[in-house]
């Protein structure tokens, strides 16, 4: 998943209350190969910068430079995008966001992916992350 995706991303469950999504790396792949074209104005994303995980108006008041050639390497493998608003977590795999309704979720498939990664995952998700969690029955 490339950072700039966030710019567009917001919570299935809580449409505007839900952006940006809280993005937890786990694992990353560099692609050093990965240039933005010379005609290409940057910053390329418009809203929301979450390799740098602030606004870009905000970058933008204080003069600080927007990473984008930096940015555009790099790919997220494993992760989590976390909605602050009403709890629910999303896994990233293999390089994919898996924003599903609840209904669509496995358990089985959720709970193993938090024991997996137990480790590198915050308390609020393993522990009270919705639709399931390491405390789920």
């Amino acid at each position: 998943m490339k950072y700039r995706l966030l710019n567009y991303l917001a919570c299935p469950y809580c449409k505007d209350k839900g952006f940006p999504l809280r993005l937890f790396v786990i694992e990353t792949v560099i692609y050093d190969h990965r240039r933005i074209p010379q005609n290409i104005q940057k910053p390329l994303c418009d809203l929301y910068c979450s390799f740098k995980n602030t606004y870009i108006k905000d970058l933008s008041e204080k003069g600080e430079e927007v990473p984008c050639d930096e940015c555009i390497k790099i790919e997220v493998k494993t992760g989590i995008l976390y909605c602050e608003n009403c709890g629910r977590w999303y896994p990233i795999l293999d390089e994919i966001p898996r924003l599903l309704p609840d209904n669509y979720r496995k358990k089985e498939e959720d709970t193993a992916f938090l024991n997996m990664y137990r480790d590198k995952i915050p308390d609020e998700i393993k522990l009270h992350g919705k639709p399931y969690n390491l405390l789920s029955k």
